[in-house]
Order: structure tokens, then sequence, then C-alpha cells
């Protein structure tokens, strides 16, 4: 950094540097919205999306969803109000949303949870296939509706497994799971399914819509659930 004296030595440092960035950048006059769709043939169907949003949409997109900005802190370094922040946040996702909708299937017995899980699902652009309490009830909404991802707890109706429900969804198809649950340590004993994506209650809206969108982009191909429903 060239100009040291724009860090301010009582504030975020983080915050501050993005701050710098983002002003230089605006410096140069950069105009990338236009990008060539021949230099993006390469790249993953999620990054093709991102890199044809408006500028400062996906750039609102990536300092909440990437680098965990608050919102208000993503509107700081971009110079503009919170409002503002918001709407961009919430275009982009739209847009995004537009091709990337998925089925999810919410495996929850409290019905207050499953509801602000499935407002989170919804709010990103996807379709809820069905809410599951029980180990048989998540089971067959996964037969019937071949979800492209599933969002489950650990500990369910009538003291049935989360983890069970999921491991016998995984013998059928293959989709990803993120689990939410208050009790994180239950899946780290080795013995059953090893998630990839755990989220901790109280879940935060803003870390389950980037866990979700994650997911997607490593979505499988579902073959094999489709042949076996057919057979």
């Amino acid at each position: 950094m060239q100009e040291p004296a724009r860090l301010s030595r009582d504030g975020d440092l983080k915050l501050n540097m993005f701050k710098a960035f983002r002003e230089t950048w605006d410096a140069v006059a950069v105009d990338d919205e236009g990008a060539d769709a021949a230099e993006l043939s390469g790249k993953a169907k999620l990054e093709q999306r991102i890199a044809s949003l408006p500028a400062r949409h996906r750039q609102v997109l990536l300092l909440v969803s990437l680098e965990g900005f608050p919102v208000a802190k993503a509107a700081d370094i971009l110079g503009i109000s919170e409002q503002e922040a918001r709407q961009d946040l919430s275009a982009a996702r739209l847009e995004l949303q537009k091709e990337a909708g998925a089925k999810v299937l919410i495996i929850e017995d409290e019905t207050v949870i499953a509801m602000d899980i499935a407002v989170t699902v919804r709010s990103a652009g996807h379709t809820v296939v069905g809410v599951g309490a029980t180990f048989k009830e998540a089971v067959s909404l996964a037969e019937e509706h071949l979800p492209d991802l599933v969002l489950a707890d650990i500990h369910l109706k009538g003291g049935d497994s989360g983890i069970d429900a999921v491991e016998k969804i995984l013998r059928g198809m293959t989709v990803p799971v993120i689990f939410i649950t208050g009790f994180p340590e239950a899946l780290l004993t080795g013995k059953k399914v090893e998630p990839a994506f755990v989220i901790t209650k109280p879940f935060d809206p803003e870390t389950l819509t980037a866990a979700i969108g994650q997911a997607l982009s490593f979505r499988p191909n579902k073959q094999k659930a489709g042949a076996q429903k057919q057979a």
C-alpha cells in the first residue's frame, strides 16, 4: 500500500482495505460488465452467472456471501446506503435464481425453525418440496421429489435421527446435504456420515444462503436417483 494514511489505525483494517481497493478500482474506471463470453467459457456455470451481473450487484454479493461482511459494512465499503446495498443484494440473488432454482428438502421437526429455514430457501429463489419431521417422512419425501439439496437437523420427532434419514436417502441418490443443528459434535464421531456443510443453530440466514449457494455449485448428477426410482 503506497498510501498508508488511507488505512485508519483505529478502525476495522479489513474494512478499510476493501474501501481503499474499491476507491482505486473506481479511479481506473474499469468496465467489466461486458466481458466477452469466450473468456468465460471455461468457468463454472455459477462463476459465469456471477460474472454477468452488474458490477455493483456483484460486488455486494461477493462482499456479503464470500467475504462475510454484514450488509451495512458492505455498503460502507462501496460508498452507498445500506438500503441500496440490500436492494443490490436482492437483485443479484434474484438474477442468479432465474437459472439456479433448486428443489430443497427440509428435515426438521420444530415447526418454527422449519418455517424460518423455508423462508431463507425461498428468498434465495429455491423451492421447498417438503418438510419431513420424522425418518419415514424425510425418506418418503426424498424418494418422491428427488431434491437437489437436503437441509437436515439431527434430532427429529419421536426420537428419530436426521443422520439416519440422510444416510438412507444417500443410499438411493447423490445429493448435497447441509446439516443445521444445535449439536454439531454429534456429526464428528467418525461412525456415520461426515458432512461437508454444518451450520449451528441458531442459524444466520446470510450464512445459510451462502452455504446453499456453495452446496448447489457442487450439485452432482442425479442419474443414480432417477435410475433407482424407475427400477
